[in-house]
């Protein structure tokens, strides 16, 4: 028995009415009705056999992508929780390496680092949960890390399925990685997704969490599916059935499926329940609850082919069902009565016994039967609908005898039970709602009867206002169904009763969560409404929209609104505002137009006009202005103390702009400015929260939330009084990065106009000294005019560097010259000016003021630090932009000479072509540059020098900080030798520096700076202060500074070898380097000075690289010739 959509159109099993179905079934294992004329299919005969014994492999995507990540996302989730951040590290680096590896085409290799970064994870995940510390038991622990490794391994052959090359490389593989997850992953999702719920929710009921995990995942893999990777053309039977072979599992799979679904919760609550699962009867009751409720779901799953591997013959099938559906039916139901309607609501059966039993048993069982045999098609001729009718009529008397209806009304609840099953029967439309009359009148009794006299505030209101909402809300729900069946001409009907219905039970819901409490006489106790319940009916809500939106019983509009409040509901299970839920339903209906509207059948998204596009950006930030009090409460959660002004204006940015991301995205991805002015929105957002600025405009927020959380004392009390620090010039570095944002994004062309590129150039230069100095200086006030300049110049440089006009090459070297010279200026400045203030003021001050006179030095000393920052920067933003003009000047002259040599070419034969353009690859890195030397006078030939003076500034200025700030760390050299990359060709300076030598400044300067700090290190380990050198003949200094001199100099030849061939990469003997390297070995091993053992390493590294490198290349050079 095989799905519908397993089986070809043609010969889907043919429905005789609409109220008794039948479901197509397998055939025989060798049933007559196959096809035996061999020329009736081409893919009869041979081939027909062929594919019996031997399944043919078909290439393709894995289409169950979306089945697997219901199961593993969830689970992943759960284990990264578990594991903690150390988890989340490995996972991250592993998956960015693999990504880099796939975007550089090394498929293998992004394979092997998905599965290494798994592999680091799970090492990680073992020494960082704390499984071993939570469970009392080591085997049930061990079991746990099993069950984590296992869900862990699942994913990897879940990412192992997405690449294309294992498909063509390895097919068996792949049939049986896909095989193994889908056989695997019911048992871990389940155990996994039941871990989390009880982790969340308790143990009470936790083997029904898993008996419907279990259930859930039995239907998404144990019913049969057709293979992603198998050939689907083998339909060589009559009838159209799919062959087992190209099923993803077979008959062994599906019965261990069937074993977990109806054995596995039964043992776990033997198992965990052991003591007490006798101990009443609604214990007893669990056990058989446990066991029949996924035997009954199993008979359904066979309507679907879940037991083709008990047997293909439908009426065997439909034997099976019957007979033990029945069985199940009458327990669940005895069990039912035990366990959940004596034992919950026995206050409302108004029968005394035995009398209850039988009627309550009645009104159940006769109730699931007759829901049950029209749920199977068998109520289609005469006879079944009279007996379907007498026994609603039944069922509808009985449970109103239980509940206490009047007798003398008793035929109104069994009128309403005919129309009922003749709606049901007759598909009479007016039945129905003769059935929700009638239902409604006893609904409205019961509530009557029960509840109204109550005296109880409940989710803050009274009981009585609280039942007509809830009788309103029953109501609509009995007569939706009747108006989505009404003609199409008034689907406005059903469309304006879901919306009712939807804010109803959103109220009704939010108001349980506000309001958690129920008061009665005196006394009050808490109530929790479930949080699985906002979840359950929030998709079932969404859901019930889609499967109507499918068959067009409701517009897109009403979809639009149902989808915004049924999701608004989710809400409320993590911000506990009272109003959250509107607040979040406005916010969605101003976010979605774009997404859920707009829609043509006839076009895939119908682009919405400019003006409507102003309209729904000016609806999202009206909207987004109007939750502000829920925007703060949400700020105040997360920070645990309000929100400054800044912070929450700038979300309120920030959430704007990314609202209005659908907007541009999807009907104006075509107009540039709209990208560049979101992009300036949501910048100005982060801007905001980030700097928090402060803002006058409090106004802007008026709000009693507000204001309360405003004027509260608790901070003062808590955290006492701060010396507030002045965050004005944090408006300025603001103003100076969106000023760059607009400049970039061409919002403001400076790039077209030189006057603009000026005053934008001065401006930010302005901007950001006024805002360095306020921010870092303020109390030096005299450096405020150098540091503003120093700035302006800085700014103009770069951005006539990057934008020249006619006059920059002859203004900016100046600029650059004055740069340099307001560096020791500056620096000078800082320390003379307040240390003569110091020495002014000595003469008149005691000794007590010694201490101000420190604090003044050590603020001087950290000023200077900070100016050799500042400066380090500019210097290096200086080099970096003139590396950047010179590479694309370098690759602008390349391509027009390139252009040139292909015009010329273009007569020539094509036969010499291939080696013109082999020498031309070849003589390209050398004479490129050579070329943009000579012809540098046009552009600017002061280019290149003032990189390498800006480039060497920066690294000498790091150097000192190196000294001040770590005195002098071994592992800084090897951060700060890279600047020197950014060192060009010059024909003054560096004339026979070119691109071939680019890493030789790296490496030199490595070596001699540890060279250097190693010789210092000796000579301060041996220097005795005053008592002057330690040396004596024989003495331990002298043996300590030979010892260590004669281990730095056997590191030298190793580091002298490489420095040369990195400068000339002249090719020697393969013997040379690994001659070198055992020299290196003493150093690390006998040394004292750790510089030393660092050149050690460093030698034998650089040995090898060069004998790897220098091989390579004669690899190399022998496959090109």
């Amino acid at each position: 028995m095989m799905p519908p959509e397993l089986q070809p159109r043609s010969y889907r099993p043919f429905i005789s009415s609409p109220s008794a179905p039948t479901f197509s079934s397998f055939n025989g294992g060798h049933s007559p009705e196959r096809s035996t004329n061999p020329n009736s299919s081409s893919f009869m005969g041979n081939g027909r056999s062929r594919s019996m014994s031997k399944s043919r492999f078909s290439p393709s995507s894995f289409m169950h992508n979306a089945r697997i990540a219901i199961a593993l996302v969830p689970c992943a989730a759960f284990l990264l929780d578990l594991g903690g951040t150390p988890v989340v590290a490995a996972l991250t680096l592993g998956l960015m390496i693999a990504y880099i590896l796939d975007s550089l085409n090394f498929k293998s290799g992004s394979f092997f680092s998905v599965w290494f970064s798994l592999i680091a994870a799970q090492i990680a995940f073992f020494f960082s949960s704390s499984i071993f510390s939570t469970f009392n038991s080591i085997p049930l622990s061990l079991l746990a890390s099993f069950l984590c490794a296992e869900t862990n391994f699942l994913i990897g052959v879940w990412a192992s399925l997405q690449f294309k090359w294992i498909q063509i490389e390895n097919p068996s593989i792949v049939l049986a990685l896909e095989r193994l997850l889908f056989a695997c992953v019911p048992f871990a999702a389940s155990s996994l997704f039941a871990w989390a719920t009880i982790s969340a929710v308790g143990m009470n009921h936790a083997s029904y969490y898993l008996m419907a995990f279990n259930c859930v995942f039995y239907w998404l893999f144990s019913i049969p599916r057709i293979s992603s990777f198998k050939s689907k053309q083998e339909v060589g039977y009559h009838g159209g059935e799919v062959p087992d072979e190209i099923l993803i599992l077979g008959a062994l799979e599906s019965c261990f499926h069937t074993l977990n679904l109806l054995f596995f919760p039964l043992v776990f609550h033997i198992a965990s329940h052991y003591s007490v699962m006798f101990s009443s009867a609604a214990s007893v009751s669990d056990l058989f609850l446990l066991f029949f409720i996924p035997f009954l779901f199993q008979l359904y799953a066979s309507t679907r082919g879940a037991l083709w591997w008990v047997t293909k013959n439908s009426h065997q099938l439909q034997s099976i069902r019957m007979v033990n559906g029945a069985i199940c039916l009458v327990v669940v139901v005895i069990c039912l009565e035990v366990r959940v309607v004596f034992h919950s609501f026995g206050r409302y059966i108004q029968v005394p016994p035995p009398l209850n039993y039988l009627l309550v048993t009645i009104t159940m069982l006769g109730g699931a039967s007759a829901a049950g045999a029209y749920a199977l098609g068998m109520i289609g001729d005469a006879f079944s609908s009279l007996a379907f009718t007498a026994l609603a009529v039944l069922v509808s008397a009985a449970g109103a005898i239980v509940v206490g209806f009047p007798i003398l009304f008793l035929p109104l609840p069994a009128v309403s039970g005919f129309y009922l099953a003749r709606f049901f029967t007759k598909k009479s439309l007016s039945s129905y709602f003769t059935f929700v009359v009638l239902g409604s009148l006893m609904v409205i009794w019961f509530v009557l009867h029960n509840f109204w006299d109550l005296n109880i505030w409940l989710a803050g209101m009274p009981l009585k206002s609280f039942c007509k909402l809830i009788l309103v809300d029953v109501v609509l729900a009995m007569v939706i169904p009747g108006l989505a069946l009404l003609p199409s001409k008034l689907h406005f009907l059903t469309e304006v009763g879901l919306i009712s219905h939807a804010l109803l039970l959103s109220y009704i819901e939010n108001r349980f969560f506000s309001y958690s409490s129920i008061y009665y006489y005196g006394s009050d106790e808490d109530v929790m409404y479930p949080s699985y319940m906002v979840i359950m009916t929030t998709f079932l809500g969404l859901a019930l929209v889609r499967r109507l939106s499918v068959d067009q019983r409701i517009g897109p509009k009403a979809v639009w609104v149902l989808t915004c409040l049924y999701s608004s509901k989710l809400a409320m299970l993590f911000i506990s505002s009272k109003s959250v839920v509107w607040v979040t339903a406005i916010l969605l209906l101003a976010v979605s137009p774009p997404l859920l509207l707009y829609k043509d059948k006839s076009r895939l998204a119908s682009k919405m006009k400019a003006w409507q596009g102003y309209a729904h950006a000016t609806v999202v930030a009206l909207s987004v202005w109007f939750c502000r009090e829920t925007i703060f409460e949400a700020l105040q959660w997360w920070n645990g103390r309000p929100p400054s002004d800044g912070l929450l204006l700038g979300f309120c940015i920030v959430l704007s702009g990314l609202a209005c991301v659908p907007i541009v995205a999807v009907h104006f991805s075509h107009v540039l400015s709209a990208k560049r002015c979101l992009v300036l929105v949501v910048a100005t957002g982060l801007l905001f929260m980030l700097m928090e600025p402060p803002i006058p405009l409090s106004w802007a927020y008026r709000s009693d939330l507000i204001k309360a959380a405003r004027q509260s004392s608790d901070d003062i009390s808590i955290y006492g009084f701060v010396a507030a620090k002045p965050t004005w010039p944090s408006w300025l570095l603001i103003a100076a990065i969106l000023l760059t944002l607009a400049a970039v994004t061409s919002i403001i062309p400076i790039n077209y106009i030189v006057e603009l590129r000026a005053v934008y150039s001065v401006a930010i230069g302005i901007a950001l000294g006024i805002y360095i100095s306020a921010e870092y200086f303020l109390q030096a006030a005299v450096l405020h005019a150098l540091i503003v300049i120093t700035m302006v110049c800085a700014s103009v440089f770069v951005v006539f560097t990057h934008f020249p006009s006619a006059s920059s090459t002859r203004l900016l070297p100046w600029f650059f010259a004055l740069l340099v010279a307001l560096f020791p200026v500056t620096y000078l400045l800082e320390g003379q000016m307040r240390i003569k203030s110091i020495l002014a003021e000595s003469a008149f001050e005691d000794m007590v003021e010694e201490d101000y006179k420190l604090t003044t030095l050590l603020a001087i000393e950290g000023a200077r630090t900070s100016l050799l920052g500042l400066y380090a920067a500019i210097f290096m933003l200086i080099a970096l932009e003139i590396k950047f003009e010179l590479a694309s000047l370098l690759r602008d002259k390349a391509f027009e000479k390139g252009g040139r040599h292909n015009n010329q070419s273009g007569q020539s034969s094509s036969t010499n072509f291939p080696a013109k353009m082999r020498f031309m690859q070849q003589r390209r890195a050398t004479t490129a540059p050579t070329f943009t030397i000579k012809r540098m006078a046009a552009e600017g030939a002061w280019m290149p020098a003032v990189g390498n003076v800006a480039t060497v500034m920066c690294f000498a200025i790091c150097l000192i900080l190196n000294v001040n700030l770590t005195g002098g760390s071994n592992r800084a050299i090897f951060f700060l030798a890279p600047i020197l990359l950014l060192l060009n060709q010059d024909s003054d300076l560096v004339a026979g520096f070119g691109d071939k030598q680019r890493y030789f400044p790296v490496t030199i300067v490595i070596s001699a700076y540890l060279v250097l700090t190693s010789l210092y290190s000796i000579w301060e380990d041996i220097w005795h202060g005053n008592a002057g050198w330690g040396l004596e003949i024989g003495g331990p200094d002298w043996f300590f500074a030979v010892k260590n001199l004669a281990l730095l100099i056997l590191t030298f030849p190793s580091h002298i070898l490489f420095n040369r061939y990195v400068w000339s990469y002249t090719k020697q003997t393969d013997s040379t380097p690994l001659l070198t390297l055992p020299l290196n070995l003493p150093s690390i091993i006998m040394t004292d000075e750790i510089k030393v053992k660092i050149l050690g390493l460093l030698g034998i590294i650089y040995s090898l690289a060069q004998y790897l490198i220098s091989r390579q290349q004669y690899i190399t050079g022998l496959k090109y010739i």
